[in-house]
């Protein structure tokens, strides 16, 4: 979700928009920008505190669906719906970092698509990767990257037929914690 440039999940393009204002003394648009920061910061220590407590990150996640089931419902605008939604993405950001015994980011697109490109080169030309950091699983990484670019085409359909499009991801991520 974003609200004029202001991203529910892209932190990095934040702190790039944050950095602008405040280098033209924009103090409003820079507060717009780190708002969310401090949201998403906020919810990956709620989820690494969870992780701490219940050496699981089911609370979390749990948590993180809730908190996507109900924002639609809320009377609130869309930049409260964002810091929601920026608090949720921070709880999913630490409470997943790995997956099959690799490191697998859930909310950064970026990272994910850089090291399936290492995996892939890796895979067609093998050679001497002996100096080279290792890449897990680039199958894993490749179906990360291919789950966030099906997400979003499925995201924008459903908001032009679903009243209340993030039930269908709180209800998704309940039924795989079970």
């Amino acid at each position: 979700m974003t609200m004029g440039g202001v991203f529910a999940a892209n932190m990095t393009g934040n702190t790039v928009l944050a950095g602008i204002a405040l280098a033209r003394f924009d103090w409003l648009d820079a507060r717009h920008h780190l708002s969310p920061l401090i949201a998403f910061f906020i919810g990956a220590m709620l989820s690494r505190l969870l992780l701490r407590l219940t050496k699981s990150p089911r609370p979390g996640l749990i948590a993180e669906a809730a908190i996507l089931a109900i924002v639609g419902f809320l009377p609130i605008g869309k930049e409260p719906q964002v810091l929601i939604l920026a608090l949720a993405m921070g709880i999913q950001a630490s409470a997943i970092t790995h997956f099959a015994q690799s490191a697998v980011s859930t909310v950064v697109v970026t990272s994910t698509l850089a090291r399936t490109a290492d995996a892939a080169l890796d895979r067609l030309w093998p050679g001497d990767t002996e100096n080279m950091p290792a890449v897990a699983n680039g199958r894993l990484l490749a179906l990360s990257w291919a789950g966030y670019f099906v997400g979003a085409v499925a995201g924008a359909l459903m908001l032009k037929v679903v009243a209340w499009p993030l039930l269908v991801p709180a209800a998704l991520l309940l039924l795989l914690l079970t």
